[in-house]
């Protein structure tokens, strides 16, 4: 029996830029390994598949310990916005797609992208609301059953 990885299950759960991608790599990652995968978004990681939210998501310049002497700066307005621009030109020129295209790209190679219903309902969000991408909004029971066999990662 291999003792290779079948399945990923990956848990979004924060709406920022850097709380957004990690899922999406490994999911893309997955699949192009031809390992089946899935997105479940819960929490303020339901800005990442709202499609009124999507091309607003930011660098978090406030509490976030990877900005280093930033994160102090943070507070300051607009602090978000440029940490925000920054990244995004630091990912364009390595060629990473936008939450969007990444979103289409991902959902195109096959895996699959569900709504925490919890979630969703705390926020007073429907289906309707969500990208074309999103297949369902599910509970935690449905998404267990759906990581059942695989790892789940959460991000």
């Amino acid at each position: 029996m291999s003792d290779s990885i079948k399945k990923v299950s990956i848990i979004i759960s924060k709406g920022s830029l850097e709380g957004i991608y990690p899922g999406l790599i490994m999911a893309n990652g997955a699949r192009a390994e031809g390992i089946e995968a899935n997105l479940f978004f819960t929490f303020f990681g339901l800005d990442a598949i709202n499609a009124k939210r999507l091309d607003r998501i930011k660098v978090a310049a406030v509490g976030n310990p990877g900005m280093h002497m930033a994160s102090l700066l943070g507070v300051l307005p607009g602090m978000s916005a440029i940490a925000t621009h920054m990244m995004q030109k630091k990912m364009e020129a390595f060629d990473i797609p936008g939450i969007p295209e990444f979103m289409e790209m991902i959902a195109d190679s096959g895996c699959g992208m569900y709504a925490c219903k919890a979630s969703a309902d705390l926020f007073g969000f429907s289906k309707d609301d969500f990208i074309d991408q999103v297949q369902d909004i599910i509970t935690v029971g449905e998404f267990y059953l759906k990581a059942a066999g695989g790892e789940i990662i959460f991000t």
